[in-house]
């Protein structure tokens, strides 16, 4: 072969390898036809279907509108919260507005409070003040006509010098009120109770636009004041210390007394001496003693008297008689009814009745 016949043929492979495979045409099966009882049962599938295709289509329609209303409502409700938000806002800015208010009224009614009680207690110190002032001026008409250095108060309230001292009865009871209403405060109100005398008792200094001479001469009336403050703290000091002394001296006599009367009267010496008189004796100091006695004894307490005398009595009498029967050596004689009355046997008798009868008769 030629090469051109070899490269003829190589182009034929080549076309025949390009060309598309052509696809046969597919013969397609018809299907068999339907038999009846078929297209009855696919009758009743496509009514089926229909049926059910309706009625989920009214569950659709019927959820749609239940949640439109459900929608509805929750718009509503949502605006009901809105309006009562903001009614609650205004109720609770009233609240507040309110609640200040009756705190800045309770505030000044504490202050107002504390502003009375504190000119309560400046005039009442006030009148400790003027009583004391009072007091020290008779002291000091003591000292100069050299009398004792106290003033007993009297009970007078017609205005005399016992009563421009010692004051009337009502005063004093106020005294002795305030004196205890003292005891039971604590130490800041006794602090603000001095700091309130002492604004009044103690003028203020003023020592401002003073020279030297005049300053001199303020320290020197301060040193006085405290002279003067010593020697009226001295005399009362020594008045009290006078006072204790005579109270112990009195109660020492009292005591001597009490002591020498309950003597007197066969009591106990020191049985005068407390704060309550003796006890009386009304009764038996046994009648109050501990029951100790068991239920046997207790039951047995009032048992005996004249019926246990009379029961022993009579049961003594009782075994005396049956001894004495018990020892007796014949017996009762047996009372035979048929029998007369002087062949009675006695039954004791070793031979019976019978016997003796016959005997009678031989004889």
């Amino acid at each position: 072969m030629s090469d051109e016949e070899e490269y003829s043929e190589e182009e034929e492979e080549e076309e025949e390898e390009e060309k598309p495979e052509v696809k046969k045409p597919v013969k397609v099966e018809e299907a068999p036809p339907k038999t009846e009882a078929e297209l009855i049962l696919e009758e009743k599938f496509n009514k089926k279907k229909n049926v059910d295709d309706d009625q989920w289509q009214e569950y659709i329609e019927q959820w749609r509108r239940q949640r439109a209303k459900e929608e509805e409502e929750l718009r509503v409700l949502k605006e009901k919260q809105k309006k009562r938000r903001a009614a609650r806002g205004e109720e609770e800015k009233y609240l507040i507005e309110k609640k200040k208010q009756e705190e800045e009224q309770r505030q000044r009614e504490i202050e107002e409070k504390k502003m009375r009680d504190v000119e309560e207690k400046k005039r009442r110190l006030q009148e400790v003040e003027r009583k004391r002032a009072a007091m020290m001026d008779a002291m000091k008409k003591n000292e100069a006509e050299q009398k004792p250095n106290f003033v007993v108060p009297t009970k007078r309230t017609d205005g005399g010098p016992g009563a421009a001292v010692g004051g009337s009865a009502m005063d004093k009871m106020l005294n002795v009120t305030a004196a205890k209403a003292d005891l039971g405060k604590t130490k800041e109100q006794l602090a603000e109770d001095k700091k309130i005398a002492l604004t009044f008792r103690v003028d203020p200094l003023e020592i401002e636009g003073m020279g030297l001479d005049q300053l001199k001469e303020k320290a020197n009336q301060f040193w006085e004041l405290i002279v003067k403050l010593e020697t009226e703290k001295y005399d009362l000091e020594e008045r009290q210390k006078r006072q204790d002394y005579d109270l112990k001296e009195l109660a020492e006599r009292q005591r001597q007394i009490n002591r020498n009367t309950a003597l007197k009267k066969g009591l106990d010496p020191e049985a005068l001496s407390g704060k309550h008189p003796p006890k009386l004796q009304v009764a038996s100091k046994y009648e109050r003693r501990i029951d100790r006695r068991s239920y046997d004894d207790k039951k047995n307490l009032f048992n005996g008297g004249n019926e246990a005398q009379n029961e022993a009595v009579l049961e003594k009498i009782w075994n005396d008689r049956f001894m004495e029967f018990s020892s007796r050596k014949g017996k009762v004689p047996e009372w035979i009814p048929g029998a007369p009355p002087s062949k009675t046997t006695i039954a004791d008798e070793d031979e019976p009745v019978e016997e003796e009868e016959e005997e009678e008769e031989e004889e």
